[in-house]
């Protein structure tokens, strides 16, 4: 038997392996600089968050490339739309890369990475302690030469590699700085005009209305993960297993395949329409927020109520929503096909005032 598995493990880690496709190389400086400016690699996707080292963390930074101290290797993943160019997406080591940008970069550069202000300044130096107070313009030359010189390591997930896969290497090459959330990492990973959708509809009236979220939850991804699920669960509530996240990534990576834009923005539309006419204050509980299994329920039984009824009058702050039935079932373990098919049905049929 241990044989068996022996074999059985070396087999899963070949298969795995050969689903990951790397390319490892050593770029200069002055070449990522080009390609920063050259939109070759993609400084600012819909993902990322704004530039937050200070002055003195980039300036070690910048010292350590001009001692030539190795510093950790930049991350990429190749995207190439068709008939275009190939460009290079940061996974991981943003805040590195707008440093570079940030110290070296010239002013059209600077403008492509979205930096405003000066050029850095050095200071908080620990070695070259002579250097303080300077801007790269301002050093000799052949310094100057041999920092653009030096070459830093890029391992590149080229566009060989399933979607899946990338999704899982974002997820944990992904450190630097406030994580990204899942959703994040999947406006980058699938991107297209399905998830451009989703950041559409994220904007409209009629959802922030039924909606309520924290502030910072509307800049995290929070509201396109919550459409995601719409959709998803609208379309395929009856074959969810009970992992949210392979779920939602397998809906985004054929969603990515074959968008239906236009039915799925009027199946949108036409449920939160019914939905601000049902709960005109927000669908809240009394800590105030939406819980997204609650939204998840109501939302996709609103929708295939509609679907039988197209003309289904809205009940206004229906008492059912905020039952001990429906509480039982989008509170605690919920992640199973039996809780989220009866959640979801029990909305449905309230909806269209049906006792199950």
């Amino acid at each position: 038997m241990k044989g068996f598995q022996a074999v059985d493990r070396r087999q899963e880690l070949t298969d795995q392996r050969r689903t990951v496709d790397f390319d490892s190389y050593d770029v200069t400086v002055d070449e990522l600089l080009r390609r920063v400016t050259s939109h070759r690699i993609n400084i600012a996707p819909v993902y990322q968050r704004q530039f937050r080292w200070d002055a003195q963390r980039q300036s070690r930074l910048v010292e350590s490339v001009l001692l030539g101290i190795p510093v950790p290797p930049l991350f990429m993943a190749t995207n190439r739309a068709p008939d275009q160019q190939s460009e290079w997406e940061v996974v991981d080591g943003l805040q590195r890369l707008l440093t570079l940008v940030n110290f070296a970069g010239d002013e059209r550069g600077r403008a492509v990475a979205g930096l405003d202000g000066h050029p850095l300044v050095l200071s908080g130096l620990e070695k070259l302690t002579t250097f303080e107070g300077a801007r790269f313009l301002e050093l000799p030359e052949d310094i100057r030469t041999a920092f653009e010189d030096r070459p830093l390591k890029v391992v590149v997930l080229n566009d060989k590699s399933d979607l899946q896969v990338r999704f899982d290497l974002f997820e944990r090459l992904n450190t630097g700085g406030v994580l990204l959330t899942q959703q994040e990492i999947r406006e980058c990973v699938f991107r297209g005009p399905f998830m451009d959708l989703l950041g559409h509809l994220a904007t409209a009236e009629e959802f922030r209305t039924v909606v309520i979220l924290p502030e910072n939850k509307w800049k995290d991804g929070t509201p396109e993960d919550f459409i995601l699920r719409f959709f998803a669960f609208l379309e395929r509530y009856e074959d969810f297993q009970h992992s949210v996240k392979d779920f939602l990534n397998s809906f985004a990576r054929d969603a990515s395949k074959d968008q239906q834009l236009e039915r799925r923005q009027a199946l949108f539309h036409g449920a939160f329409g019914f939905l601000t006419r049902c709960f005109p204050k927000g669908l809240r509980t009394r800590k105030g927020a939406t819980p997204v299994n609650l939204f998840e329920a109501i939302s996709v039984g609103a929708a295939l109520a509609l679907a039988e009824i197209p003309t289904l009058a809205p009940s206004v702050n229906p008492g059912w929503a905020h039952s001990d039935e429906l509480r039982r079932l989008t509170t605690g373990a919920t992640n199973s096909l039996r809780r989220v098919r009866g959640r979801i049905e029990f909305c449905r049929d309230r909806f269209l005032e049906r006792k199950q």
